[in-house]
């Protein structure tokens, strides 16, 4: 029984002791001009959901929830926002070639037409973010219409 009391105060130092190294907040007071809605001035259905349902891990304007500021949750919310933003960063849309784009906007597509994106680990506390069948034809058509214009866009350079 002496082993486990030691174990669980080890365990309990070194909980508290997270709470004092934090990782550092993916937050921005502005959209910079590199942003995909500053670039592409979406309809305002369209921007509605990517700052609803994408924004959080894949841009630099994370609105973080209350539980964020316990470790070891905010190791795993930094982690899975670096990883987002590793894949697709709609604030820095503007520094992607046109082919990156197209590609960008079809990888969009098939994971938000799968239901893979907003992922459920996310949706369990972000029920607002869950698209709707209409939400998802929308974005859908929208991302498909600018991937042919970035395709075309990259067959001239």
């Amino acid at each position: 029984m002496k082993i486990v009391k030691k174990i669980l105060v080890v365990l309990l130092i070194a909980f508290v002791l997270m709470q004092f190294y934090r990782p550092d907040k993916n937050e921005s007071a502005e959209i910079p001009d590199t942003d995909i809605i500053v670039m592409v001035s979406p309809p305002e259905a369209i921007k509605s959901m990517l700052k609803t349902s994408c924004y959080d891990c894949h841009s630099n304007n994370t609105v973080y929830p209350w539980y964020n500021n316990i470790a070891p949750v905010s190791y795993w919310l930094d982690d899975h926002i670096d990883h987002g933003k590793g894949h697709l960063d709609f604030s820095e849309w503007g520094t992607y070639s046109a082919k990156k784009k197209a590609h960008k906007l079809e990888e969009l597509i098939e994971m938000v037409k799968a239901d893979e994106m907003p992922l459920n680990s996310y949706l369990w506390m972000h029920g607002n973010a869950k698209l709707s069948e209409d939400q998802v034809k929308t974005l859908v058509d929208w991302a498909d219409k600018l991937r042919i214009s970035y395709q075309s866009e990259a067959k001239l350079q």
